[in-house]
């Protein structure tokens, strides 16, 4: 008998809400890296659902949250209709009740799910649940709470996580400029212990002196990958796609876990 296998993870470096309404290199790589799966369903992280204790977004026609100030009028006028799946929604709900998860019907989503989902899946047809994370928690937590999410992907449930590995907008570069020295050391150090698997070392990122400090002032774009880290399994395949920065600093590293 034929064993299914698991459905791809990815993590999104999503960088500027903008990128919702431009085609460059990276929104390419992102319809190019999905075009070729066909999932169920969508389980979506983004670093922009930041809350005490972990929430799933239950409502079957959630809204499109414009969080954020100072864009053009066009991406305000953006709209992502997919809907949601009360099916899965009650699912995370169980896999995840021994975490304390409890339904959020009040959220939507926000621009780290739809900035990139209008790209990756552009006709809105595939259900989307969005799962919070809690920067309160260590990354460790976020690994436990992620190999918790392991079984979805037996069930066609594509996983997204939307953050940046590096992301420091107080010392961003408005003239787009090489990537400063500490951000390429910190996410070197990042891409070295995920090819080792080291998830202990990798959760211990923040002891990495002052690169850390520099490249996760707030751990809020940086845990949305450990949730796929802990689902992923010991053999499966890493790879990565957009390797650049943006803005100096900001990192559009993405990563695609499992075979293609």
């Amino acid at each position: 008998m034929s064993v299914k296998s698991p459905m791809p993870m990815l993590f999104l470096g999503h960088g500027s809400p903008m990128n919702a309404l431009e085609s460059n290199r990276w929104t390419q790589q992102w319809r190019l890296v999905t075009a070729t799966l066909k999932p169920k369903a969508i389980l979506l992280i983004s670093a922009h659902w930041d809350k005490p204790g972990l929430r799933v977004l239950t409502d079957p026609h959630p809204r499109t949250i414009h969080d954020f100030g100072g864009f053009p009028p066009a991406l305000y006028q953006q709209q992502y209709p997919a809907p949601g799946s009360v099916a899965l929604a009650g699912l995370l709900l169980e896999l995840l009740a021994d975490v304390g998860a409890r339904p959020d019907s009040d959220w939507g989503f926000d621009h780290g799910a739809w900035s990139v989902l209008c790209h990756a899946f552009p006709a809105a047809d595939v259900p989307v649940v969005q799962l919070s994370i809690d920067s309160r928690q260590s990354a460790s937590w976020h690994l436990q709470v992620g190999a918790l999410l392991a079984p979805l992907r037996q069930e066609e449930v594509l996983i997204i996580g939307s953050g940046n590995i590096v992301h420091n907008l107080r010392l961003l570069d408005w003239q787009d400029g090489p990537a400063p020295a500490w951000a390429q050391q910190f996410m070197h150090k990042v891409e070295d212990a995920i090819a080792r698997r080291d998830w202990p070392a990798l959760s211990d990122y923040q002891g990495w002196g002052q690169t850390a400090a520099l490249s996760v002032p707030h751990p809020d774009h940086l845990l949305p990958l450990f949730y796929l880290l802990g689902a992923s399994g010991k053999d499966e395949p890493f790879h990565w796609l957009n390797q650049d920065f943006t803005l100096g600093n900001l990192a559009m590293h993405s990563l695609r876990i499992g075979a293609a």
